[in-house]
């Protein structure tokens, strides 16, 4: 059994959970997240709010389930280097430095699955499949 097959699996959903739960934790904290925005001077909390939630719950969920990986991750890489230095931009604070070195790292891991696609099980994986079983039995006829 080819164990490497699962890495791919198991990497979007170390990825894509924190994301997903990043997300779905902002939906029960509107006044904090968007208070937290204000503070770091970003312009129209609400409207990053809602691009921020849609991000990560959606852009996570996409992930976890491997459909549109590669685009997907893209976007939350962007996303990540973003928040980042919109963020964790006070680089002689240690703590904000860590958190911002964490931004960049699951960007460059983001940045392996834009690279080389969501693996064997993904959605993607699942629908190239189907899509090529469909052109080779249109070939057949």
């Amino acid at each position: 059994m080819d164990t490497t097959r699962y890495a791919s699996l198991v990497g979007r959903l170390m990825i894509g959970l924190p994301f997903a739960m990043s997300g779905f934790g902002k939906l029960a904290a509107y006044g904090a997240t968007t208070a937290y925005i204000a503070s770091a001077g970003l312009p129209v909390p609400p409207v990053a709010y809602a691009i921020a939630v849609l991000v990560e719950l959606g852009g996570g969920l996409l992930l976890i389930a491997g459909y549109q990986a590669r685009s997907v991750a893209l976007a939350l890489a962007i996303f990540s280097v973003a928040a980042g230095v919109s963020f964790h931009n006070n680089f002689a604070d240690q703590n904000q430095m860590i958190h911002f070195l964490k931004n960049v790292m699951m960007a460059g891991g983001l940045l392996q699955i834009y690279a080389f696609g969501a693996g064997a099980f993904s959605l993607d994986a699942r629908l190239l499949r189907g899509s090529v079983g469909a052109v080779q039995a249109a070939h057949a006829r």
